[in-house]
């Protein structure tokens, strides 16, 4: 089945071998819990309600629809779940030819969190304060060196030839000569920069034209969009008090919303769609595991529930005052998924960005830390797109 993006495998074998592998190295190596393992077992074990949620949502798994459907990728019960998030801990994604790549924990995760159970365990405010903790601890083993293991050419390697080549390595900025190409951590090859003229910006003289914000496909477009709507129901339309946190929603009642996801083995970088002014940055806490309940156990559900996300997860919020005014203002939002949370608002230059900085259109915004995701941009209720093809793959275009 298909895998939006790449994030998961397309061939859920793949995902039955990463968990039987990493079953076999925890029997082998059978590491003490990490500190923040420990608490967050401490955290379920000492809450009855969790406790209960914990236990509750393994058990209400369909494990012989899982098994004909998804395969053998049942994770038992919640201490297995702590044993399995220990081991990612310490541990790189690999490459492999069918994109299982930077979500071991959304992977395991994928059932249990879809059952009635699951949604509300991981809708709970200190599961996900836990869960944003874990997953620091993890951002910073990939931003160390040690993480630069998988960046070899064995077959499982970032630098193997068949890596390259999906990956289109001769685009981005690398230095053959150096190890690991020059990258220093993992964290670091997953933000790599593009070469110089690799992102040309359409039309930089056309204020009209709005370019694409971050390499990425379309998932959905809704105009009219509402103030307040059921956004968890299958449809999925955009609410935008939940999709915006409150922040000046009422400038786009009645627009316009474009979503698009970016795919595991490309570009993770976010630019300004238009030239304008920053009115306003705010960073929105959110889950980090979750699915819109109506997907079911759909193998495709995480992906498919990328509009039900981007009023849940943890994002951050950009608000753009164009300089055209027929634009006027609009907002970026960057939506974390699942592992994907770490949304950091930064220039080209390193500098975080501010209220009041002046941008040019395809200036650097910020990037998903770690890999990427999915992001929506929001336009007032005067603003009409029509979209626009340009001659360069990364150049993708919509007129006003």
């Amino acid at each position: 089945m298909s895998r939006l993006g790449a994030w998961l495998p397309g061939d859920r074998r793949h995902l039955s071998h990463w968990l039987r592998t990493t079953r076999a190295a925890i029997r082998k190596h059978g590491a003490a819990f990490h500190p923040i393992v420990r608490e967050f077992q401490q955290l379920i074990e000492d809450d009855p309600v969790l406790r209960m949620y914990f236990t509750r949502m393994f058990q209400e798994q369909p494990h012989r629809r899982m098994k004909a459907v998804w395969g053998d990728v049942r994770v038992k019960n919640y201490l297995e779940m702590l044993e399995v998030l220990n081991h990612v801990l310490t541990h790189a994604p690999e490459y492999n030819r069918t994109y299982m790549v930077g979500c071991p924990i959304n992977a395991i995760l994928d059932c249990p969190m879809i059952t009635p159970t699951g949604l509300a365990a991981f809708a709970d405010e200190r599961v996900n304060a836990m869960l944003r903790r874990y997953l620091a601890v993890w951002s910073e083993f990939l931003g160390s060196k040690r993480s630069r293991a998988v960046l070899n050419d064995s077959p499982r390697g970032w630098l193997s030839a068949h890596a390259r080549a999906h990956l289109h390595l001769e685009e981005f900025q690398t230095d053959p000569l150096a190890p690991y190409l020059g990258f220093k951590s993992w964290n670091d090859f997953f933000i790599r920069k593009f070469k110089p003229g690799r992102r040309p910006i359409a039309a930089p003289g056309d204020s009209g034209i709005v370019i694409n914000a971050c390499e990425s496909a379309p998932f959905a477009l809704q105009r009219r969009v509402r103030a307040s709507a059921a956004f968890w129901i299958k449809e999925q339309p955009y609410s935008l008090r939940d999709l915006l946190a409150g922040h000046i929603v009422e400038q786009f009642v009645g627009g316009t919303v474009y979503q698009a996801f970016l795919s595991a083995k490309n570009y993770h970088r976010w630019h300004s769609p238009v030239s304008g002014t920053i009115r306003k940055l705010q960073h929105v806490p959110g889950t980090y595991f979750a699915e819109a309940s109506s997907e079911h156990f759909d193998p495709v559900g995480p992906n498919n529930s990328q509009g039900y996300l981007a009023h849940v997860a943890t994002r951050a919020l950009i608000f753009i005052d164009a300089d055209d005014p027929r634009i006027g203002l609009m907002c970026f939002v960057a939506i974390g998924m699942a592992e994907v949370s770490s949304c950091l608002l930064e220039a080209a230059s390193g500098h975080a960005l501010r209220e009041g900085q002046h941008l040019a259109k395809g200036d650097q915004l910020g990037y998903f830390q770690f890999g990427g995701s999915t992001h929506c941009l929001v336009f007032g209720p005067k603003v009409r797109l029509r979209f626009v093809r340009d001659a360069h793959p990364n150049a993708g275009a919509a007129r006003w």
